[in-house]
């Protein structure tokens, strides 16, 4: 799927998004998929419209609400992580935030569930997908830590923001083979974690990367 936006003088030129594959290249994303939506998402509707000619800059930008859109570097290398033994058919995401990493999600596989716990930045990212006719995804305005047990379990788990510790109810929707990614510590330490079901009782973990998210909170706004 070829997914565009032309909101914005000159942010969806060819040469910026080029330049945004190329640096993460150089970062090692191998995947040509995610590459190649990376290059097509227009992640310019996603940001405050003074924010536009930043869009396709490899950074964190504010999305309101003490909220970022994530930096391109770190969708691309969570969305190649959680996809690396192959397409889940459905992914529970924690925390849709603006639904620029949904977005990259729907294109990639079935079905995405995704659960917001600020009403507001829901409903904004429930419009702009809808705009960019994306049909896959079913959302809830929700405590993220407490997942969407209604349709587990799920083959693939992304959460967006960094609890203190992965929480159980995650960990107890993940199917056997499915794989988590997700940011856990505090905000002077975090680590990106991949984490794999081997069997009911038994999961992996391995460190991808040293990140820096906004916490997990609880309860809705």
């Amino acid at each position: 799927m070829n997914v565009t936006g032309t909101r914005g003088i000159g942010m969806t030129s060819a040469r910026t998004r080029e330049r945004l594959v190329v640096r993460l290249r150089e970062q090692g994303i191998r995947d040509a998929a995610v590459l190649n939506l990376i290059r097509s998402a227009p992640r310019h509707l996603f940001v405050d419209e003074a924010l536009a000619s930043r869009a396709y800059e490899d950074t964190a930008l504010p999305i309101g609400f003490g909220q970022t859109i994530s930096q391109p570097y770190i969708v691309a290398r969570m969305t190649a992580a959680l996809l690396a033994e192959g397409a889940p058919e459905k992914v529970l995401e924690v925390g849709t935030g603006c639904g620029y990493q949904t977005l990259i999600l729907a294109t990639l596989v079935k079905q995405v569930y995704t659960v917001e716990r600020l009403a507001s930045l829901q409903q904004r990212a429930r419009q702009t997908l809808s705009a960019l006719k994306i049909r896959n995804v079913r959302f809830r305005h929700a405590d993220g830590g407490w997942g969407w047990a209604q349709h587990a379990p799920y083959d693939g788990i992304l959460v967006t923001a960094a609890p203190a510790e992965v929480p159980p109810a995650l960990l107890e929707q993940l199917d056997v083979g499915g794989r988590m990614v997700i940011p856990v510590g505090g905000q002077s330490s975090q680590e990106l974690l991949l984490i794999t079901r081997r069997d009911a009782a038994h999961c992996t973990r391995e460190v991808l990367d040293r990140v820096s998210f906004v916490p997990l909170v609880g309860g809705l706004d």
